[in-house]
């Protein structure tokens, strides 16, 4: 899902958002609502293609490269690491439109487990100040010209530099789809991220992403973090102006930097079984270190801006 197409979705929004700022420990009580689906990012030339042609990564996890068609038949093509529930979304400069092509932009989709939690965030978005979130559906085109609803979302703004995040809740119709290859629902109500992912992880090494690190700027961090609290994520400001958000088995790190600072940084994923080595992984500018033990880091390094 990539935000210069949700705006597109929503159309022009009326109305302002609430200045929001993470004032340490901030959550909402209840349950969560909402946890880490996937984080998108956009690379230089060289790391993208690297990812896109690298055998380590076919056996490191599900990996496949596919373009895909949403609503208004905007398409984009990415390089896709999937685990359990969790998964990455890794794009080359140009690879989706308008400025969401440009190198560092980023995203993050945060995804309800239950059918009917995304209008309690909503609501309590509108409780905390944001007048009017911006709400649209999403639709997949699997190639016959007939789009299926894939989820609904929600945006806190319309504004935004080079990141974005959006609270997601998948479709009964999509679920329903045979060409969607999801899984039976466990439980009434199931709109889980666990039931959207094939189980083909268990093949691979990769299981979930458990860290995400990214580096936005202050007005896009400004724009995230009531969504993430509204989700029922532990938020609190760290020095510099970054935020820490957990919930869910997943850490969110935001680093506050400049414009031309920004970017996915690093990623931290779980794996299926411990492993007695460590491995380090060349991948274009980025390192991606596996085990020792049952996790893996992955760096992504100063990208190449000429």
């Amino acid at each position: 899902m990539i935000m210069v197409i949700a705006l597109a979705l929503a159309g022009a929004v009326q109305g302002g958002v609430g200045t929001a700022r993470a004032e340490g420990n901030g959550t909402t009580s209840g349950r969560q609502l909402l946890f880490y689906n996937h984080a998108y990012g956009v690379f230089d030339r060289v790391t993208a293609d690297a990812i896109e042609h690298s055998s380590y990564l076919r056996d490191f996890a599900h990996f496949q490269v596919r373009t895909t068609t949403g609503s208004g038949g905007q398409t984009w093509t990415g390089r896709y690491l999937m685990g359990r529930e969790t998964y990455l979304e890794l794009f080359g400069v140009g690879d989706v439109p308008g400025k969401d092509g440009t190198l560092g932009s980023a995203g993050l989709g945060v995804s309800a487990e239950r059918a009917g939690d995304l209008p309690t965030v909503v609501e309590r978005l509108r409780a905390s100040g944001i007048t009017d979130p911006v709400e649209f559906r999403q639709t997949r085109d699997f190639g016959d010209g007939v789009p299926v609803p894939w989820f609904d979302a929600v945006l806190t703004t319309e504004q935004y530099d080079l990141f974005g995040a959006w609270g997601m809740e998948y479709r009964p119709e999509y679920f329903a789809d045979p060409r969607g290859n999801t899984e039976p629902a466990s439980h009434p109500g199931d709109v889980g991220r666990e039931r959207y992912l094939p189980d083909t992880y268990r093949d691979r090494l990769m299981r979930d992403v458990t860290g995400i690190r990214i580096a936005v700027t202050a007005r896009d961090l400004a724009g995230t973090v009531p969504l993430l609290e509204a989700g029922g994520f532990t938020v609190r400001s760290l020095p510099g102006g970054g935020v820490l958000a957990k919930g869910g088995g997943t850490t969110i790190r935001f680093d506050s930097v400049p414009l031309d600072q920004v970017g996915l940084r690093q990623v931290e994923m779980s794996l299926n079984h411990p492993v007695p080595y460590r491995h380090v992984e060349r991948i274009g500018h980025s390192a991606l270190v596996v085990g020792p033990g049952s996790h893996a880091v992955w760096t992504f390094e100063e990208q190449d801006r000429s």
